[in-house]
């Protein structure tokens, strides 16, 4: 099977923001079942570091969408115009436990 591009997200801004960035993805998912991950598989999204782990373990790549965000503006559903004022970015991290 050819490696597959996940964009995991329940957020419409941000999904928004990843089509404006011409971001190609092959399945957008609310959460993420790492199971499914073969290797060369792209994740993008905002995962708890120990998922974003369990990705890279399996062979996947992950991308983090950083997003610089304030205290007042936490807890709020972001646009996809807000997510460019805040200078959201798709960064690639390795992420591996120590022990």
């Amino acid at each position: 099977m050819a490696p597959r591009t996940y964009f995991v997200s329940r957020h419409p801004g941000a999904m928004e923001w990843a089509a404006r960035h011409g971001i190609q993805v092959d399945q957008q998912i609310d959460h993420l079942d790492v199971e499914r991950i073969q290797p060369g598989d792209t994740v993008i999204g905002t995962l708890p570091v120990h998922l974003a782990a369990r990705v890279c373990q399996r062979g996947g790549r992950y991308l983090n969408l950083s997003i610089d965000l304030p205290p007042h503006l936490r807890g709020r559903e972001l646009t996809a115009d807000d997510l460019e004022a805040l200078g959201a970015r798709v960064q690639a991290f390795h992420v591996r436990p120590i022990d």
